[in-house]
């Protein structure tokens, strides 16, 4: 398989990125042949799904699931990997829509699953050739210290354990237990990697520049940070 073309899903969540999606869409597939795109759309009032929808209709590697009824990052992250799981990815990535996760760090972080080096790679801010660019020093500050909580708290092997930018092997597809998990914002990132280490998956680290978002609006604040890392707590002590 390593030698032939993989099918390669990035699953994208996306709530109003219309004016993001449609070049994110193309730089991905610019990568290679091999590269199809899985976006996750929460009825976004921007139209975020009509442009997919339009997109899937000319591009046979282009594909959405359209919630009308859900919301929530780690719903949709969840949804993106069961249905790259039974369509027969071999191999998934896991990015943000708004360009923060460029498309031009993909290739490196695909490398070490493609050679069958780890089950599951993370784009890492803090490991060397890592960082962030346009952000201000104290949000660089809480990156640091959230990370180290997390890593202390879980017993997490890598350093940049609130990293969104992820590669999973077919082997972390069909291993993870997708059903069994009950996050539903940002937290479902470390709840992966939870269930990923109790599993034995292996994973390492390659380096990103996290950069601010294009376009568009963050819909992450204070209170849902909060409620993410008391969430942690809530693994460790098995209370989910």
């Amino acid at each position: 398989m390593m030698a032939s073309l993989m099918k390669i899903i990035a699953t994208l969540p996306t709530y109003n990125e219309a004016d993001n999606i449609e070049l994110l869409m193309a730089e991905i597939l610019a990568i290679g042949p091999d590269y199809e795109i899985l976006v996750v759309d929460d009825n976004s009032p921007d139209g975020t799904y009509k442009i997919v929808g339009d997109a899937a209709a000319q591009n046979s590697r282009i594909h959405i699931i359209h919630r009308t009824n859900e919301r929530g990052r780690g719903t949709a992250g969840l949804a993106a990997f069961r249905w790259a799981r039974d369509n027969g990815a071999d191999a998934v990535i896991e990015m943000d829509a708004d360009f923060s996760h460029a498309p031009r760090f993909i290739p490196s972080l695909v490398q070490p699953v493609r050679e069958e080096q780890a089950d599951i790679v993370i784009g890492s801010r803090l490991v060397e050739g890592g960082g962030e660019q346009g952000r201000p020093p104290s949000r660089k500050i809480i990156t640091l210290m959230a990370n180290t909580y997390i890593r202390l708290m879980l017993g997490l092997p890598v350093r940049d354990a609130t990293s969104g930018f992820r590669v999973f092997s077919r082997r972390a597809l069909t291993t993870i237990p997708w059903e069994k998990m009950t996050a539903r914002g940002p937290e479902i990132v470390q709840e992966v990697l939870w269930e990923a280490r109790r599993a034995n998956l292996t994973m390492t680290e390659r380096p990103i520049l996290f950069e601010e978002r294009r376009a568009g609006t963050s819909t992450f604040n204070r209170s849902i940070m909060m409620k993410s890392l008391l969430y942690m707590l809530k693994l460790r002590l098995g209370i989910r």
